[in-house]
């Protein structure tokens, strides 16, 4: 069969999936292929099942920790088999919410793998796709625009291959029918922070091994260094400037361990655990969609796209984790809605990747907006700074997580916010407000002027705002 359509969009993940709803809204036909479920790595083997078991580790510890808030709870007991199946409930509602989103936007979904042709009997242009099924002959889909969103990938390092058992990826740590009492950790970056936080809660013993000089080395240095002495305070131990080669990693089957051997800061460390969970970044899935058919040019194992999300195929356009860049689900979902605006004739609003918030839910959370001051210095930008530590807002003492800050970096001419930093209880929500104030290109005096309600813990950005003039009331 040989369907025809405005857009076509090569997999439903957050950012397919939103691309699609926007297209459709704007009066175009539709169909979205998706080998697996819609959602994809964001809703089935990432943010969302991650974030349901750390929001249950979160919960374990408030039930241990009770006493400190004047209630003692006796007897309490993880139930990792009842934290995993409430895991799964919350993906399953969310990926029904999806598919009903399709059928209420009358859009259709085709599962099968799709690769892109180039030009054909079925159109003098490139960019239909042949989809693909187990059971029954191939399908044509020839759209005015494609648009392909087919995600990433665990990346693994070569030697190093994940089987599943002593060796993981956070795919497969997620379906774990019971938790190890000792995991080493490859890699700290934001995931690999993220599952050392939820592991500690859950009482695991923890072994972080960054290759870098510190870990979350794409976020501010003072963040890093807050979360790292943060999560060292519940056990979490960590080794920043390591080498592991492959042929250092031995694997005892007969006693479920694996044994590494690593070189850390100048030193010999050697490390047991029950699992190696490897995070060292995805890889983007551009292999065996037809590129090759079509001349899209790639650039370090991306897609390469404009500001508009545009290949150097005008038509075709590409979004999300496939072209590197900020991969996260409401990136993908913004350049999703980019692409879509761009093919129905608007060119006002390009994406912006500074305005993207970059968000880390460990405990404590973290997140931020922006520049890092370092990152501000080097674009050539004065800068004038803030760093108020959050204990100086009062509802931080009531929640009982007083350590973290909030930091402010501001253009010193125009006072224009350039970065904004959060570390603490419910950063990532806080930072919705830098969101705001950086799309509306707000000042940092402007921001200060906001009344937040007392006590909360947005206060901290009126102090923070407020004390890059050096203005803070509480320090």
């Amino acid at each position: 069969m040989t369907k025809q359509v405005d857009v076509a969009i090569l997999g439903g993940g957050t950012g397919g999936y939103v691309a699609a709803i926007a297209a459709a809204q704007a009066g175009k036909s539709v169909v979205v292929i998706e080998r697996e479920k819609l959602g994809g790595t964001c809703l089935h083997r990432g943010c969302i099942p991650s974030k349901a078991l750390l929001r249950s580790a979160e919960v374990y510890q408030q039930a241990v920790n009770g006493s400190a808030y004047g209630i003692e709870v006796e007897g309490v007991k993880l139930c990792f088999d009842r934290v995993q199946a409430r895991k799964r409930d919350v993906v399953e509602k969310l990926h029904q919410g999806v598919s009903m989103l399709m059928r209420k936007h009358a859009i259709e979904v085709i599962h099968g793998t799709g690769r892109v042709m180039g030009p054909s009997i079925f159109s003098p242009k490139s960019g239909s796709v042949a989809v693909e099924y187990p059971d029954k002959e191939a399908d044509t889909i020839v759209p005015k625009h494609l648009i392909i969103a087919t995600g990433s990938r665990p990346r693994l390092l070569p030697g190093l291959e994940a089987d599943g058992d002593l060796i993981v990826t956070t795919d497969q740590a997620l379906e774990w029918e019971k938790l190890p009492e000792r995991v080493a950790i490859l890699g700290g970056g934001v995931i690999g922070v993220e599952w050392a936080s939820m592991l500690a809660d859950f009482g695991v013993e923890v072994d972080v091994i960054e290759a870098g000089e510190r870990i979350v080395p794409m976020e501010e240095e003072e963040t890093a260094r807050e979360l790292q002495r943060q999560l060292a305070k519940r056990g979490v131990r960590f080794h920043t400037k390591a080498v592991l080669q492959p042929d250092a990693v031995h694997k005892d089957e007969e006693n479920g361990e694996v044994h590494l051997i690593i070189e850390a800061n100048g030193e010999s460390v050697s490390i047991k655990a029950d699992k190696l969970l490897v995070s060292i970044g995805r890889q983007a899935n551009i292999e065996n969609i037809g590129l090759e058919n079509v001349g899209l040019e790639t650039e370090k194992g991306f897609i390469r796209v404009n500001e508009w999300m545009q290949t150097n195929e005008s038509h075709i356009y590409a979004i999300g984790d496939v072209i590197g860049g900020l991969q996260l689900a409401h990136a993908a979902a913004a350049e999703g809605l980019t692409a879509v605006r761009h093919l129905c004739g608007d060119t006002s609003v390009g994406y912006d990747s500074w305005n993207i918030p970059r968000a880390i839910y460990s405990r404590p959370e973290a997140a931020s907006i922006g520049r890092t001051e370092r990152e501000a210095r080097d674009a050539g930008y004065d800068v004038k700074v803030s760093r108020v530590p959050l204990h100086a807002v009062g509802k931080s003492l009531v929640h009982g997580e007083p350590e973290g800050f909030a930091k402010v970096i501001a253009d010193a001419r125009s006072s224009d916010l350039v970065g904004v930093h959060i570390v603490g209880p419910h950063a990532t929500e806080l930072i919705g407000e830098a969101s705001v104030a950086m799309l509306l290109d707000a000042t940092a005096w402007e921001m200060g002027q906001v009344i937040r309600p007392h006590p909360s813990l947005s206060e901290i950005l009126t102090e923070a705002m407020l004390g890059v003039e050096g203005k803070a009331i509480h320090i």
